[in-house]
Protein backbone atom coordinates (compact mmCIF):
# COMPACT_ATOMS: atom_id res chain seq x y z
CA UNK A 1 0.00 0.00 0.00
CA UNK A 2 2.62 2.30 0.70
CA UNK A 3 4.27 2.08 -2.91
CA UNK A 4 0.82 2.65 -3.90
CA UNK A 5 -0.08 5.59 -1.97
CA UNK A 6 4.28 7.15 -3.02
CA UNK A 7 2.46 7.19 -6.38
CA UNK A 8 -0.39 8.63 -5.88
CA UNK A 9 0.91 11.27 -4.26
CA UNK A 10 3.60 11.55 -7.39
CA UNK A 11 0.77 11.40 -9.82
CA UNK A 12 -1.15 14.11 -7.54
CA UNK A 13 1.68 16.30 -7.86
CA UNK A 14 1.58 17.28 -3.69
CA UNK A 15 3.36 15.30 -0.51
CA UNK A 16 1.03 15.16 2.27
CA UNK A 17 2.28 16.93 5.72
CA UNK A 18 0.23 14.96 7.71
CA UNK A 19 -0.37 11.70 5.99
CA UNK A 20 -3.05 10.94 8.25
CA UNK A 21 -5.13 13.19 5.89
CA UNK A 22 -4.66 11.14 2.66
CA UNK A 23 -5.35 8.12 4.62
CA UNK A 24 -8.59 9.57 6.13
CA UNK A 25 -9.50 10.47 2.77
CA UNK A 26 -9.20 7.31 1.11
CA UNK A 27 -11.44 5.44 3.76
CA UNK A 28 -14.95 4.87 2.60
CA UNK A 29 -17.43 5.29 4.70
CA UNK A 30 -18.51 0.96 4.92
CA UNK A 31 -15.41 1.20 6.77
CA UNK A 32 -17.14 3.04 9.89
CA UNK A 33 -17.84 6.16 11.11
CA UNK A 34 -14.14 7.83 10.55
CA UNK A 35 -14.91 7.97 6.52
CA UNK A 36 -13.77 10.34 3.82
CA UNK A 37 -17.49 12.25 3.87
CA UNK A 38 -16.12 15.32 5.12
CA UNK A 39 -13.34 15.63 3.48
CA UNK A 40 -15.62 15.10 0.10
CA UNK A 41 -17.88 18.22 1.03
CA UNK A 42 -14.91 19.90 1.18
CA UNK A 43 -13.15 19.13 -1.85
CA UNK A 44 -16.64 19.56 -3.79
CA UNK A 45 -16.41 23.00 -2.55
CA UNK A 46 -13.03 23.68 -3.13
CA UNK A 47 -13.64 21.50 -7.09
CA UNK A 48 -16.48 24.03 -8.29
CA UNK A 49 -14.64 27.37 -7.13
CA UNK A 50 -11.00 26.19 -8.88
CA UNK A 51 -13.37 25.11 -11.93
CA UNK A 52 -15.65 28.22 -11.90
CA UNK A 53 -12.81 30.34 -11.79
CA UNK A 54 -10.06 28.78 -14.30
CA UNK A 55 -13.95 28.98 -16.88
CA UNK A 56 -14.38 32.43 -16.14
CA UNK A 57 -10.88 33.52 -17.29
CA UNK A 58 -10.60 31.42 -19.72
CA UNK A 59 -13.92 32.13 -21.65
CA UNK A 60 -14.29 35.99 -21.35
CA UNK A 61 -16.85 36.03 -24.07
CA UNK A 62 -19.22 32.88 -22.52
CA UNK A 63 -22.43 33.79 -20.51
CA UNK A 64 -23.17 32.41 -17.67
CA UNK A 65 -25.50 29.43 -18.84
CA UNK A 66 -22.29 28.38 -20.74
CA UNK A 67 -19.71 28.74 -18.19
CA UNK A 68 -22.09 26.65 -15.91
CA UNK A 69 -22.89 23.84 -18.56
CA UNK A 70 -18.96 23.87 -18.99
CA UNK A 71 -18.83 23.57 -15.28
CA UNK A 72 -20.97 20.64 -14.50
CA UNK A 73 -19.66 18.97 -17.66
CA UNK A 74 -16.10 19.28 -15.74
CA UNK A 75 -17.15 18.52 -12.42
CA UNK A 76 -19.73 15.65 -12.65
CA UNK A 77 -19.05 12.11 -11.70
CA UNK A 78 -18.03 10.13 -14.99
CA UNK A 79 -15.05 13.13 -15.52
CA UNK A 80 -14.35 12.72 -11.61
CA UNK A 81 -14.12 8.85 -11.99
CA UNK A 82 -12.02 9.10 -15.06
CA UNK A 83 -9.67 11.30 -13.46
CA UNK A 84 -9.33 8.72 -10.45
CA UNK A 85 -8.84 5.92 -12.65
CA UNK A 86 -6.15 7.68 -14.23
CA UNK A 87 -4.39 8.35 -10.69
CA UNK A 88 -4.87 4.69 -10.27
CA UNK A 89 -7.00 5.97 -6.93
CA UNK A 90 -8.52 2.59 -6.78
CA UNK A 91 -6.00 0.49 -5.59
CA UNK A 92 -5.55 2.58 -2.33
CA UNK A 93 -9.26 2.78 -1.18
CA UNK A 94 -9.92 1.23 2.22
CA UNK A 95 -13.15 -0.42 2.00
CA UNK A 96 -15.24 -2.93 4.01
CA UNK A 97 -15.66 -6.67 3.56
CA UNK A 98 -18.82 -5.84 1.79
CA UNK A 99 -17.69 -3.14 -0.67
CA UNK A 100 -14.85 -4.89 -1.39
CA UNK A 101 -16.07 -8.09 -1.97
CA UNK A 102 -18.38 -6.10 -4.80
CA UNK A 103 -15.64 -4.25 -6.32
CA UNK A 104 -16.17 -0.97 -4.85
CA UNK A 105 -12.55 -0.11 -5.78
CA UNK A 106 -14.08 0.54 -9.92
CA UNK A 107 -17.22 2.01 -8.52
CA UNK A 108 -17.33 5.32 -10.41
CA UNK A 109 -19.59 6.94 -7.44
CA UNK A 110 -16.88 5.85 -4.93
CA UNK A 111 -14.15 6.73 -6.87
CA UNK A 112 -15.57 10.17 -7.89
CA UNK A 113 -16.55 11.18 -4.12
CA UNK A 114 -12.73 9.66 -3.26
CA UNK A 115 -11.19 12.06 -5.16
CA UNK A 116 -13.48 14.98 -4.17
CA UNK A 117 -12.00 13.86 -0.21
CA UNK A 118 -8.28 13.38 -1.55
CA UNK A 119 -9.00 17.36 -2.75
CA UNK A 120 -10.33 18.07 0.61
CA UNK A 121 -7.74 16.28 2.48
CA UNK A 122 -4.88 18.61 0.18
CA UNK A 123 -7.02 21.82 1.04
CA UNK A 124 -6.50 20.80 5.06
CA UNK A 125 -3.09 19.36 4.50
CA UNK A 126 -1.43 22.78 2.28
CA UNK A 127 -4.25 25.45 2.56
CA UNK A 128 -6.49 26.41 -0.69
CA UNK A 129 -3.61 27.67 -2.60
CA UNK A 130 -2.45 23.98 -2.87
CA UNK A 131 -5.65 22.64 -3.37
CA UNK A 132 -5.69 24.82 -6.09
CA UNK A 133 -2.90 23.58 -7.45
CA UNK A 134 -3.91 20.25 -7.49
CA UNK A 135 -7.01 20.97 -8.91
CA UNK A 136 -5.68 22.68 -12.05
CA UNK A 137 -2.82 20.05 -12.19
CA UNK A 138 -5.29 17.32 -12.77
CA UNK A 139 -7.67 19.24 -14.93
CA UNK A 140 -5.26 20.97 -17.33
CA UNK A 141 -5.79 19.30 -20.26
CA UNK A 142 -9.37 19.23 -19.68
CA UNK A 143 -8.98 22.90 -19.32
CA UNK A 144 -7.34 23.24 -22.61
CA UNK A 145 -9.85 21.42 -24.54
CA UNK A 146 -12.79 22.67 -24.10
CA UNK A 147 -15.81 21.21 -25.87
CA UNK A 148 -17.91 23.94 -28.20
CA UNK A 149 -20.90 25.53 -26.10
CA UNK A 150 -23.11 23.22 -28.85
CA UNK A 151 -21.86 20.41 -27.45
CA UNK A 152 -22.60 21.03 -23.67
CA UNK A 153 -26.66 20.14 -23.94
CA UNK A 154 -27.74 16.72 -22.59
CA UNK A 155 -29.10 14.67 -24.65
CA UNK A 156 -32.80 15.28 -22.56
CA UNK A 157 -32.36 18.65 -22.90
CA UNK A 158 -31.22 18.37 -26.59
CA UNK A 159 -34.36 15.53 -27.38
CA UNK A 160 -37.50 17.98 -25.19
CA UNK A 161 -35.65 21.08 -27.49
CA UNK A 162 -36.35 18.93 -30.63
CA UNK A 163 -39.52 17.68 -29.27
CA UNK A 164 -41.03 21.22 -28.56
CA UNK A 165 -39.84 22.53 -32.16
CA UNK A 166 -42.20 20.41 -33.59
CA UNK A 167 -45.19 20.74 -31.37
CA UNK A 168 -44.71 17.28 -30.13
CA UNK A 169 -45.52 15.50 -26.72
CA UNK A 170 -42.69 15.59 -24.27
CA UNK A 171 -40.76 12.42 -23.62
CA UNK A 172 -41.91 10.39 -20.47
CA UNK A 173 -39.14 9.03 -18.42
CA UNK A 174 -39.72 5.89 -15.90
CA UNK A 175 -37.74 4.31 -13.38
CA UNK A 176 -38.42 0.24 -14.41
CA UNK A 177 -35.60 -1.31 -12.08
CA UNK A 178 -32.95 -0.86 -9.37
CA UNK A 179 -30.55 -3.74 -8.49
CA UNK A 180 -27.08 -4.26 -7.28
CA UNK A 181 -25.13 -3.39 -4.02
CA UNK A 182 -25.95 0.56 -2.28
CA UNK A 183 -22.68 1.36 -3.65
CA UNK A 184 -22.76 0.03 -7.19
CA UNK A 185 -26.50 0.02 -8.47
CA UNK A 186 -27.42 -0.16 -11.90
CA UNK A 187 -30.72 1.71 -12.99
CA UNK A 188 -33.07 1.17 -15.50
CA UNK A 189 -35.19 3.85 -17.03
CA UNK A 190 -38.03 3.56 -20.05
CA UNK A 191 -38.50 6.87 -21.96
CA UNK A 192 -41.29 7.42 -23.91
CA UNK A 193 -41.71 9.46 -26.99
CA UNK A 194 -45.52 9.64 -27.23
CA UNK A 195 -45.56 11.61 -30.46
CA UNK A 196 -44.07 8.34 -32.52
CA UNK A 197 -45.15 5.38 -30.17
CA UNK A 198 -42.18 4.24 -29.33
CA UNK A 199 -39.57 3.66 -26.36
CA UNK A 200 -36.17 3.52 -25.41
CA UNK A 201 -34.16 1.76 -22.59
CA UNK A 202 -31.46 3.02 -20.77
CA UNK A 203 -28.74 1.60 -18.27
CA UNK A 204 -26.80 3.30 -15.57
CA UNK A 205 -24.83 3.90 -12.36
CA UNK A 206 -27.11 6.30 -11.58
CA UNK A 207 -30.82 7.70 -12.45
CA UNK A 208 -29.74 10.74 -13.80
CA UNK A 209 -26.98 8.70 -16.48
CA UNK A 210 -29.71 5.93 -17.63
CA UNK A 211 -32.26 8.56 -18.47
CA UNK A 212 -29.51 10.05 -20.67
CA UNK A 213 -28.66 7.08 -22.39
CA UNK A 214 -32.41 6.54 -23.07
CA UNK A 215 -32.95 10.10 -24.12
CA UNK A 216 -29.33 9.46 -26.71
CA UNK A 217 -31.45 6.89 -28.17
CA UNK A 218 -34.74 8.08 -28.59
CA UNK A 219 -32.98 11.06 -29.89
CA UNK A 220 -30.71 9.39 -32.39
CA UNK A 221 -34.30 7.30 -33.90
CA UNK A 222 -36.54 10.51 -33.98
CA UNK A 223 -33.88 13.19 -35.46
CA UNK A 224 -32.18 10.39 -37.73
CA UNK A 225 -29.11 11.41 -35.92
Amino acid sequence: MTQALDQLTDRLGYRFRDPGLLDAALTHRSVGRRNNERMEFLGDALLNFVIGRALYDRCPQAPEGVLSRLRANLVKGETLAAIAVDLDLGRCLRLGPGARKTGGHRSKSILADALEAVLGAVCLDGGTEAGTAVVQHLFADRLANLPAAGELKDPKTRLQEYLQARAALLPIYRLEAVTGPEHEQRFEVLCQIPAAGVSFRGVGSSRREAEQQAASLALLSVSGG
